[in-house]
């Protein structure tokens, strides 16, 4: 299978990542279960980091992985070989993401208390972090998803467009906003990062 080395990451070359997995879930129909492990080591970071950056609560993202990946289970017989498995389960992913916000009905935890051994530079950076994710949190929906596909699932244009149906133009366009707004934010919080 092709690779392909960019950004010092390491990316199967996406049709051959898209044909193994059309393999795999032939494989999970036909009742092989080991060939669904597969499917979950192989997504189950990317998962769970793209509910952690649009939950915000790492309990809430654990539970809306584990739900996203048994709806999977579930469903793997609706879902189409022509198009990206990735895209088909960011979809149930989402799905689950949502049902989460609006079962819990709360906000993210913003505040947290410094470890006072810590340098005062490793609390700088560590209250950057919370208040970059505060903000991620914040975004609307349509915003917060093209900032976490991008930037924390290291999705190209071309699967972000897929796994959210729509075209390039408009990912391109939401994630140039997405950006804005967060550095409005941020620049609002006194971060200026």
């Amino acid at each position: 299978m092709p690779i392909n080395f960019s950004q010092g990451r390491v990316y199967l070359d996406q049709g051959a990542q898209d044909a193994d997995d059309a393999v795999i879930v032939r494989r999970c129909l036909e009742g092989d279960l080991e060939a669904f492990e597969a499917l979950v080591t192989r997504y189950q970071r990317v998962m769970f980091t793209v509910a952690m950056r649009m939950l915000g609560e790492r309990e809430d993202a654990r539970d809306a992985t584990q739900n996203a990946f048994i709806k999977v289970y579930e469903k793997l017989d609706t879902f189409d070989p022509a198009f990206r498995f990735f895209s088909w389960m960011y979809r149930i992913l989402l799905n689950e993401c949502l049902n989460a916000k609006r079962r819990t009905g709360r906000q993210p935890v913003r505040a947290s208390i410094a470890e006072p051994d810590l340098p005062d530079e490793m609390l700088e950076a560590a209250e950057r972090q919370r208040m970059v994710r505060g903000a991620i949190v914040a975004l609307p929906i349509k915003l917060r998803e093209v900032i976490v596909l991008r930037h924390f699932a290291a999705r190209s244009y071309d699967e972000m467009s897929a796994a959210i149906g729509i075209p390039v133009k408009t990912v391109k366009s939401r994630l140039y906003t997405a950006r804005q707004r967060l550095s409005e934010m941020l620049k609002a919080q006194g971060t200026g990062t």
